[in-house]
């Protein structure tokens, strides 16, 4: 078998090296890219979205929705996303008022992901304590002209909203020790292209209206003066519906 020389093999490790370095330096870039694509999916905290609404009115408005959740939520405006609750779903106790402004021409297709905390699918909280129980929800959210103040849209049974997680579908496992097993739960799928002006939302049930004791509102709700009309709402089990989808269009 021939020696291979030095020189040779010296080649060799440098175009190895090369390879591997390309190699990583693609990988990278595709990260950061990924990373990049992921941020501006969800628009930061305080920052105002300019929506673009084809077929819209000529001149565009400015926004401000005014939300209160238990626990958690996100908004889209005619397919394109504004923002969601500063509060993570994973944290336990997060009761807090936001306001989220946007850009956008009428009319508007308000669509909203709710949910109330659960810590797994069994729909409980406080697992494992002496305060283990069924939690509940509550929504309540304004929308108004940042430049009038005009109210433009409030939360009411004219909203349309769809419960695609619902448990304990056997509430009287709330005293079980080992609820993941014991609990009933169902879930499904976000529909396709819900968010988008032209989905049909016509099956949809409408919202349930509740008053401010039956939700046990909390932190943050007092922080909003809320128009008379604003309503809070859920789907029809306050406890049992863990997970809503909304959907409300405002017209000029």
């Amino acid at each position: 078998m021939a020696v291979m020389s030095r020189w040779a093999m010296s080649m060799l490790l440098l175009i190895g090296v090369s390879l591997a370095a390309s190699g990583c330096a693609a990988q990278a870039g595709a990260s950061s890219a990924s990373a990049a694509s992921s941020a501006a999916a969800t628009p930061s905290a305080g920052s105002s979205v300019t929506v673009t609404s084809p077929g819209g009115t000529a001149h565009p408005t400015d926004f401000v929705a005014e939300v209160w959740v238990d626990n958690w939520f996100s908004l889209t405006v005619n397919g394109q996303a504004i923002g969601e609750d500063v509060e993570p779903i994973t944290q336990e106790r997060s009761f807090n008022s936001q306001a989220l402004e946007f850009t956008a021409t009428y009319p508007l297709t308000l669509a909203v992901v709710s949910k109330d905390y659960m810590e797994n699918a069994s729909g409980l909280e406080y697992i494992g304590t002496s305060k283990q129980q069924i939690g509940d929800g509550g929504l309540i959210i304004q929308v108004r002209e940042k430049a009038s103040g005009q109210v433009v849209a409030v939360t009411s049974t004219q909203w349309r909203g769809l419960v695609i997680q619902r448990a304990p579908l056997n509430p009287d496992c709330v005293a079980s020790s080992q609820p993941v097993v014991d609990c009933q739960s169902s879930t499904q799928d976000e529909p396709a292209g819900w968010t988008s002006p032209e989905f049909d939302d016509s099956q949809w049930p409408t919202a349930t209206v509740y008053t401010a004791d039956q939700v046990g509102v909390k932190e943050g709700y007092e922080a909003i003066s809320w128009d008379g009309s604003a309503q809070l709402i859920w789907g029809p089990d306050l406890k049992l519906d863990n997970t809503i989808l909304w959907r409300f269009t405002v017209r000029p």
